[in-house]
């Protein structure tokens, strides 16, 4: 598909989801998107390899249309994609991405259930039955402030429910429902029930049961609750997501993974290197790696050259998106004499070892300067933490 084609298609300034189809209309590539002009318009711009990688520009030469379904705010376009991405399974979603780093939503199974964000890796060490589990997610960000928004219009319990002044306070700022009267289960559970159908993307059969739900308590000159539901549906119709869709725009395709290089020494004893990793603005604490170095270990570019190559031998680890390193022009001219086709962008510290300025290409650099600081602060407290305790061991003769 060129801009040609694309333009032709004359897709909505709204939020939705979209889908990229080969020529026999198999679903290659679900998004989301706060506009879905702008959105599916950046995939045809020229720099497309440099902000979203070889694998998106490999699913667009392949792409020959785009379908879209519409939502009435971002975060229905954040559950109807999950919704949509598990039902299909399109390869550019699953490619290369660690699913064990992904959220889910998960509802336990409880006389007065808690709605709870967990990350796939520790689900199965959960204290908690599950009742039902919706997701992957892969911003946990965009997912906790997704939830604020819901539980705004639905409250709910959640894991410090078992704290009685955090559920003191969130009940009195209306966040946590009140399970002391005759009828609370009973309308817990209707409140559960509703959060189910809106993860299930149901919002048209949630706004029936809740207007016939209305409806009854009219017939029944109960008007305060019915004046209630009427409140609630109307939030549900007007999700004010102003804080999704600051996120959501600032949101790359394909999971953006950083990893970020540092060395850490004592004038060349008991020399490390670190690799951390961020998926998006998030660290991905599995997937940090420690390497100790074998060769000069007085040489800081000597040593991220080793630690580089011992990292591309493992092939079977996800490629990164971008790198970054710690130092100056001569580790990164280092990085980029191993490292081939993926942006480098190197920190260069000051005096007192803080921030200074950055090399690299400039384009990255303005786009993702809050996470390549991030992913170097990150790297250099796990470079010291692991020189820190290497060194003790060597003190105490603990090989």
């Amino acid at each position: 598909m060129n801009i040609k084609e694309f333009k032709k298609k004359k897709l909505p300034d709204s939020p939705g989801v979209y889908f990229f189809k080969d020529k026999d209309g198999k679903v290659l590539y679900i998004g989301r998107a706060t506009s879905l002009y702008d959105r599916t318009h950046s995939y045809f711009s020229k720099d497309l390899i440099e902000t979203r990688g070889p694998l998106l520009v490999d699913m667009l030469v392949k792409s020959e249309s785009i379908k879209y379904i519409e939502t009435d705010s971002v975060l229905e376009a954040i559950i109807l994609e999950s919704n949509e991405i598990k039902k299909y399974q399109p390869y550019y979603n699953t490619k290369e991405k660690d699913n064990k780093s992904f959220n889910f939503i998960i509802i336990t199974d409880e006389e007065f259930p808690r709605i709870l964000i967990v990350r796939e890796r520790v689900i199965d060490d959960l204290k908690y039955k599950i009742k039902y589990k919706f997701g992957p997610y892969p911003q946990g960000n965009l997912l906790r402030d997704a939830l604020k928004i819901i539980r705004k219009i639905f409250p709910f319990r959640d894991e410090k429910s078992n704290i009685l002044y955090q559920e003191s306070f969130y009940r009195s700022i209306g966040l946590s429902p009140d399970i002391t009267n005759e009828n609370a289960k009973k309308e817990y559970q209707k409140s559960i029930k509703n959060i189910v159908l809106f993860f299930q993307g149901k919002k048209g059969d949630l706004v029936k049961s809740l207007e016939k739900e209305m409806n009854e308590y009219a017939k029944k000159n109960e008007f305060e609750r019915a004046q209630k539901i009427k409140n609630t549906i109307y939030a549900l119709m007007h999700i004010k997501d102003v804080s999704l869709i600051k996120k959501d725009e600032e949101i790359s395709i394909n999971n953006f993974r950083i990893e970020a290089y540092d060395i850490a020494h004592m004038s060349g004893r008991d020399t490390v290197g670190v690799m951390v990793v961020l998926n998006d603005d998030e660290a991905d604490k599995s997937q940090y790696r420690k390497f100790k170095i074998k060769i000069d270990k007085n040489d800081d570019t000597l040593g991220l050259r080793e630690i580089l190559n011992r990292r591309l031998a493992h092939t079977e680890w996800r490629s990164a998106d971008l790198i970054v390193i710690d130092g100056g022009i001569n580790q990164l001219n280092t990085a980029k004499d191993i490292i081939k086709n993926i942006p480098i962008v190197s920190v260069v510290k000051d005096y007192s070892h803080k921030a200074d300025h950055f090399l690299g290409e400039e384009k990255i650099i303005n786009k993702y300067k809050d996470r390549i600081l991030l992913a170097n602060s990150l790297a250099h407290r796990f470079a010291i933490a692991y020189h820190k305790n290497l060194r003790k061991k060597s003190f105490f003769g603990i090989k």
